[in-house]
Formats: structure tokens, sequence, C-alpha cells
């Protein structure tokens, strides 16, 4: 992943209107660089890019994060694709993929994603891939500096299989 960090310093750039205010990805090599040094590292964290299947161009990065095993077997889902790519069905495609390693290959029973419900996109876009609608955290996360209000949306492994065109590989 370290390889691939002028692409995308590139295009967390060209994204920032599409990205703000609802994420600040790594903007700079520093920042990238840690990212990949903790995907690569870490057992509570699972981090990776979205590619094109032709070309490998990188359309938008994932992680889980707060990987808890044990009875818990849970994890928090992030994402953001980039400008250039949206609209497309691509990060819904990634995200299958990845929601498959994470209910297959990692074991996991549950997968946690907060949204700003100002987030049309976002929403709509945990919707199409399962995800139910739990709760709302006035005040849940920081981000840009400011304490942001989020919708809990979840998914857990029996729903992700019940569902014939989800936890298979598109």
């Amino acid at each position: 992943m370290r390889e691939d960090c002028a692409e995308f310093l590139s295009l967390v750039a060209a994204s920032r209107r599409l990205h703000r205010p609802w994420v600040q990805p790594p903007a700079d090599e520093r920042a990238f660089h840690s990212y990949a040094d903790r995907a690569a590292t870490s057992e509570r964290f699972f981090g990776c890019l979205i590619c094109l299947r032709e070309g490998g161009a990188i359309v938008g990065a994932a992680n889980l994060s707060e990987i808890v095993r044990g009875i818990f077997r849970s994890a928090y889902l992030g994402y953001y694709g980039h400008a250039g790519y949206a609209g497309q069905g691509l990060m819904s495609e990634g995200l299958r993929l990845l929601l498959g390693h994470a209910f297959g290959k990692l074991g996991l029973h549950r997968i946690e994603a907060n949204v700003q419900p100002e987030n049309r996109r976002s929403i709509t876009l945990v919707q199409s891939l399962g995800f139910r609608k739990e709760g709302y955290s006035p005040r849940y996360l920081k981000i840009g500096g400011r304490w942001r209000d989020h919708e809990r949306w979840a998914l857990r492994a029996e729903q992700w299989r019940a569902t014939p065109r989800r936890g298979r590989n598109p």
C-alpha cells in the first residue's frame, strides 16, 4: 500500500469538496504512511484501497477499525470514494468485497457504520449494502475539529448471508 501514496494523495486533493465535512482522509505523506503501517501491523484495524479490477486505479479506501474478537466479534466500517469515480457503483462493489472478507475470513458478527445525517449519499450506500439504522448519536465523532451527530447503521453476519446478492464476490 505504501507504494500507492502519490496516487492516493492526488485523488484526496481532487476530492476535497466531496469529502468535507464528512471525512478527513490522510492528506500528506506522513499521514498516508501512518495509515498504511497501521493497516499492515494492527490486529484491531484492517485498511484497504478499493481499486478498479482493470488497471488497478484507486477509487477509494475503506477500513474496519476497533476490531474486537471473542464474544463481541464486531468492528466499525469507515470508507470514502474519490470524486472522479463517484456515482458509478464502484464503492458499493468494493465494500461488498470487504464485507464478505469481514464476515468470512475475519469471522466477524456485526459491522457498524456511523454516518452524519446530512450525508445522503453515504446513507444510501449503507442501505444498499443491507445495513439497518439502529439509532442516533449526538456529537458522536470529532471530524474537522467539530463534534458531529451521527446515525448508527449496522449489519450482522446472518443478515449478510441471508441476502443472495450480498456476501458473494460480484
